[in-house]
């Protein structure tokens, strides 16, 4: 019987994950599943799933299958039109939330988007212990006694010198009879990495283009996070000027001055250098604006940041344009023919509304690096 449970819910399980998989851009582009994510957990809302079976009307109605039928006679009884007639006693369509991990949400995002894994830049590895019980030892605090196995060296101790009485058994442990659990320490190396979000907040981007990132965001976490044992995030939000804020902060932020994005870039290069050294990290800004910067003189200074300091401490620089409702700024163009379509390190994506945050995740991360 418990086998038969876990065979129907892995096979349930397959069935849900290949309706996310086929429906899996209108999940990206609605949101929905940000909204109901918890630590480990994404809650998605599914179409309750119905079984078929057959329907019996009443005896003698006529109608196609039921007796002479006749071309243009309609099937069935007819249903009531929307927002017509009583309140009835019927259950409605109800909708089925259902818990899948993280780890197995990005499996469908990398399937789906035919992502390759990641290879971590270098040797970027940070040492972690991990205690492992294995054994038992014959010493040990209170704390790691196993009251099992000292039960069980006490009762043969007891039953070897003949002291042990069945009709009356009393088990008393001395010294030499206590087991308590030993452990192990492992040494395990481990990739780790860093995104730092970038966006600019200034007047020109409104809430349609903060909800694109925010959705995209979402699932560039989901993916990093499964190929990296350990995921740190930061956020900058700039206009004119830059600053570090949280997440919250980061999505709900709206200024209205002008926009300088060396200022960004320059926060990045000082959170970079001060916490995550590279030689110990994998490191992965995104950058998204909709394009208009201050001046060309702010561009030529953030080419070369870029060039100079960001990139050759980054696995890759990813720059997401925005369409904004003012129309979209100079800044992408100015990186592609700085850069060219093909640079190793430095990933360029247009974004023009929330039906291309899906190529855009591909454009992203579809190097594996």
């Amino acid at each position: 019987m418990i086998y038969n449970i876990k065979r129907d819910h892995a096979r349930f399980r397959a069935i849900v994950k290949g309706k996310i998989k086929q429906d899996l851009k209108k999940y990206v582009t609605h949101g929905e599943m940000i909204g109901r994510k918890g630590k480990d957990l994404v809650s998605i809302p599914l179409p309750q799933i119905e079984i078929p079976r057959f329907r019996f009307g009443d005896k003698e109605q006529g109608g196609v299958g039921q007796g002479d039928g006749k071309a243009g006679d309609p099937i069935g009884q007819g249903e009531p039109q929307p927002g017509e007639g009583q309140a009835g006693d019927q259950a409605g369509n109800h909708t089925l939330e259902v818990d899948l991990s993280l780890q197995e949400l990005a499996e469908i995002l990398g399937e789906q988007l035919e992502l390759p894994k990641i290879e971590p830049r270098g040797h970027k590895t940070l040492k972690s212990k991990k205690e492992r019980y294995t054994g038992i030892a014959n010493q040990g605090p209170n704390s790691l006694k196993h009251f099992k196995r000292t039960f069980r060296e006490t009762l043969r101790r007891q039953i070897a010198t003949g002291i042990y009485d069945p009709n009356h058994p009393v088990i008393i442990p001395i010294k030499r009879d206590m087991r308590f659990r030993s452990w192990k320490t492992d040494i395990r190396h481990e990739n780790n990495a860093v995104i730092i979000y970038m966006m600019d907040v200034s007047g020109s981007m409104g809430d349609e283009q903060k909800e694109i990132v925010r959705t995209e965001a979402f699932w560039i976490d989901t993916w990093l996070r499964s190929q990296y044992k350990g995921i740190e995030t930061r956020y900058i939000i700039h206009d004119a000027t830059a600053r570090e804020v949280d997440e919250d902060t980061f999505f709900k932020t709206r200024e209205s001055g002008g926009t300088l994005i060396s200022s960004a870039y320059k926060l990045c290069e000082k959170i970079v250098e001060t916490d995550y050294p590279p030689s110990d990290w994998n490191i992965y800004p995104f950058h998204f604006s909709d394009g208009d910067n201050w001046s060309g003189e702010d561009t030529r200074l953030c080419l070369d940041i870029l060039e100079k300091n960001l990139l050759p401490m980054c696995n890759v620089f990813c720059y997401g344009q925005v369409e904004s409702r003012y129309g979209s700024g100079q800044f992408f163009k100015d990186l592609r023919e700085y850069f060219g379509n093909d640079h190793a390190s430095v990933i360029l994506s247009k974004i023009e509304n929330k039906e291309g945050i899906l190529q855009s995740i591909k454009d992203f991360l579809g190097k594996g690096k």
